[in-house]
């Protein structure tokens, strides 16, 4: 009467790509995320991301995993390896304890960075966030201490 479409017809329709997911704050997340869209974690995430876009760790964020993306900007705390295809960006007052793999990587003074980095050539064949990073390494890894 009001709607000739049937319920099957309407939950069958594709989500759209590129949305933002984001796990607010004072949500705690058990398990591993993959995203095509961007992703912001406001929350805390035991478990890692996967994601072909953008991740932002806000500063109230927590992750203890594994991180890939295209991009990412972390301003909270990750426990885990960073794999970023293009820019990293530590923003201040973010705590980052575990391995870097970026291509490019940009670290304000007041952020806290325990772990190696890996600067890494850019590989444009890949269909995810992390695949094909760390094939390409600087000769000599940098370690960083703030």
């Amino acid at each position: 009467m009001f709607n000739q479409k049937s319920k099957s017809e309407t939950f069958n329709e594709a989500p759209a790509q590129g949305g933002a997911s984001i796990i607010a704050s004072g949500t705690t997340l058990k398990g591993d995320i993959t995203s095509n869209g961007d992703i912001r974690i406001d929350g805390t995430l035991q478990g890692n991301i996967i994601c072909t876009a953008k991740v932002v760790i806000g500063a109230n964020g927590v992750v203890v995993g594994d991180v890939g993306g295209q991009q990412a900007d972390i301003m909270g705390k990750v426990t885990g390896t960073i794999k970023v295809k293009e820019l990293l960006q530590l923003k201040g007052g973010s705590q980052v304890n575990g391995n870097l793999y970026a291509g490019k990587l940009q670290i304000e003074p007041s952020a806290n960075f325990n772990g190696q980095c890996h600067m890494t050539a850019v590989s444009n064949g890949s269909s995810n966030g992390i695949s094909g990073l760390g094939e390409r390494k600087s000769e000599k890894p940098v370690e960083v201490a703030a």
